[in-house]
């Protein structure tokens, strides 16, 4: 069974015991915009769970794609870990509860999925005697293992809503045991692989530890594709599903055959999670969800630099991706080109940077080593936190890379983390010295600005456009930046809004440009550039070429994708 058929398969069975099938929400959040990523089916169904908003269905199912940072370090170290997978969910809100969730759950794996039921064990909460006679009807007692809250018990932080869970898991053989006399489910070996986690929210957790029954009981449950693809296949790991295998091919082919499976899987991974997140909308940067996916690419492409391509080629795997996964995810289809696109100038950008950085930092390990030539095992090298911030800071070799450069060489980098942040920082406020017409009386004037108006909201790694007001009009006067109410046709001021798409020059990428306009068009204003003069607010640089934009007008703000795009094929590494 291939990963198109299971996931067909999951979505057929829950639309058919009344589930409305939601399609996949963003890599960008829009049920919690505190968080980075969509790490989780359940993320566009908070507002469900908590009763927030009206419902149009009690129950739902769902094949989320998602992204977790969590492990990008692992990736390629073990057969299982990924950044990019998707997540096959079913939820309730207020409708069903324990019993159906794991018939359900039960009857999907045994009968749709086709799985061996003397090999499916059930863990609970091991305070969940509920979950535990529901499962002593389906499964014998000897099956079923009680854990504790750290491991089978799901909270959405110290108060608030939470609840015991209960893992389905699926012994692979003895062979998985990883040379150790395995003692069974909830060992941390990979012989008893959890493939579903049914969580049971019913309690609200108060201040003071108690656990109140909620009024509205819920079921999330998540059980990952990709993982329940090695378990029906009888495969090794993650890597050998069909939609690596065809990844995988495609970079043997741009790399080598004697590619390295650490690579091979690096690579794979890394050049699939970029792709969903430039699709949408997330563009390399050096700060939020432009960092992580630059980090991704960076580290994929350096796994080529090692066998000795240095040229790009991670754009070539991308049309792979797509042909596999456009029937479920149509939109790739639709932005196949402009994806390439992206990454090819970001490994245009980072092939340079990645060897010079590496000769940087090899200059500094032999100054530590006292070696001429580096031969591995080089031990513990230690280097200021300064050092290495600086060498990311010049050449866009992150610490991270960084780490992975000395750990090739079965070595350990040993800084201070508190000196890197001081350094970050320090760049930082010279950066901001260096602002356009900036100088000492122009930062506090922004900075007085920036607690009046409150700031601004960036909303430039989601959309490329947004509603939104002007909050407050600057122009000139007497050489000093002065508050004005109004900017006329033909006058150039800076243009602060509530929320904006503009990007602002930072990490060596120069601002947006574009137009802000009012949505009955009474004004309409170019943007010519875009500046963060002080942390947390975002200004507008602008000439007026329609009307009169006044403070407190309702406006509509559009980047230049054109523009967007021909910036980052020139954005240098810093």
């Amino acid at each position: 069974m291939n990963t198109n058929e299971i996931r067909k398969k999951f979505l057929e069975f829950y639309g058919k015991n009344g589930h409305a099938i939601a399609p996949s929400d963003s890599l960008i959040p829009s049920g919690d915009q505190t968080l980075l990523f969509t790490s989780a089916g359940m993320v566009q169904f908070k507002k469900h769970f908590l009763g927030q908003i009206k419902l149009d269905f009690t129950r739902a199912a769902s094949c989320q794609k998602c992204l977790r940072t969590s492990d990008i370090e692992r990736v390629g170290l073990t057969a299982r870990h990924l950044t990019f997978f998707e997540m096959l969910g079913n939820f309730s809100f207020g409708d069903y509860f324990k019993q159906e969730a794991i018939a359900w759950g039960w009857e999907f794996l045994t009968r749709e999925a086709g799985l061996d039921p003397k090999r499916l064990y059930a863990s609970i909460y091991e305070k969940d005697d509920e979950a535990f006679e529901i499962w002593r009807k389906i499964v014998p007692a000897d099956r079923i293992i009680r854990l504790g809250e750290d491991s089978n018990f799901w909270t959405m932080g110290p108060t608030g809503p939470c609840g015991p869970c209960s893992e389905i898991l699926f012994d692979r053989g003895e062979k998985y045991s990883q040379d150790h006399k395995c003692p069974g489910p909830g060992c941390d070996c990979d012989r008893y692989l959890e493939v579903w986690n049914l969580v049971f929210t019913q309690f609200d957790r108060g201040a003071d530890g108690k656990l109140t029954s909620l009024p509205q009981k819920n079921i999330d449950t998540g059980m990952g594709l990709e993982r329940l693809n090695i378990v029906i296949n009888e495969l090794e790991s993650t890597f050998e599903t069909d939609y690596f295998q065809d990844i995988i091919r495609e970079t043997k082919k741009q790399i080598g055959e004697g590619s390295s499976v650490k690579s091979l899987r690096i690579v794979s991974d890394h050049i699939r999670a970029s792709t969903f997140l430039i699709s949408d909308g997330v563009l390399p940067s050096n700060e939020g969800r432009g960092y992580i996916l630059r980090r991704l690419l960076r580290r994929a492409l350096r796994q080529g630099w090692t066998h000795g391509k240095k040229e790009p080629f991670l754009n070539k795997i991308v049309p792979v991706i797509v042909a596999d996964m456009k029937v479920q995810y149509p939109e790739l289809s639709e932005r196949e080109s402009s994806i390439c696109a992206i990454v090819e100038t970001e490994e245009k950008n980072a092939l340079a940077t990645i060897e010079s950085g590496t000769r940087m930092l090899e200059d500094e390990i032999r100054k530590s080593t006292g070696q001429g030539v580096l031969k591995a095992p080089i031990g513990k090298i230690k280097l200021s936190g300064e050092k290495v911030f600086n060498i990311y800071d010049t050449y866009g070799l992150d610490k991270e890379i960084q780490r992975e450069i000395v750990l090739d060489l079965k070595g350990e980098l040993d800084f201070s983390e508190t000196d890197y942040e001081k350094a970050r920082a320090h760049a930082a406020q010279t950066a901001r010295k260096g602002w356009k017409g900036s100088g000492e009386k122009e930062i506090i004037f922004h900075s007085q600005l920036s607690k009046k108006s409150g700031g601004n909201i960036f909303r430039g790694y989601e959309t490329l456009e947004t509603q939104s007001k002007v909050l407050v009009l600057v122009q000139e006067k007497d050489g000093k930046p002065t508050e004005v109410a109004e900017l006329k046709a033909g006058e150039e001021g800076e243009l602060i809004l509530s929320e904006t798409p503009f990007y602002a020059e930072s990490g060596g990428q120069v601002g947006d440009k574009g137009f802000i306009s009012h949505p009955d068009d009474k004004f309409r204003v170019e943007v010519l550039d875009t500046q963060k003069p002080v942390e947390g607010l975002i200004a507008h640089f602008v000439r007026v070429t329609q009307g009169t934009v006044k403070t407190g007008d309702a406006a509509r703000a559009v980047v230049d994708a054109a523009s967007r795009a021909h910036i980052m094929r020139h954005h240098t590494a810093t």
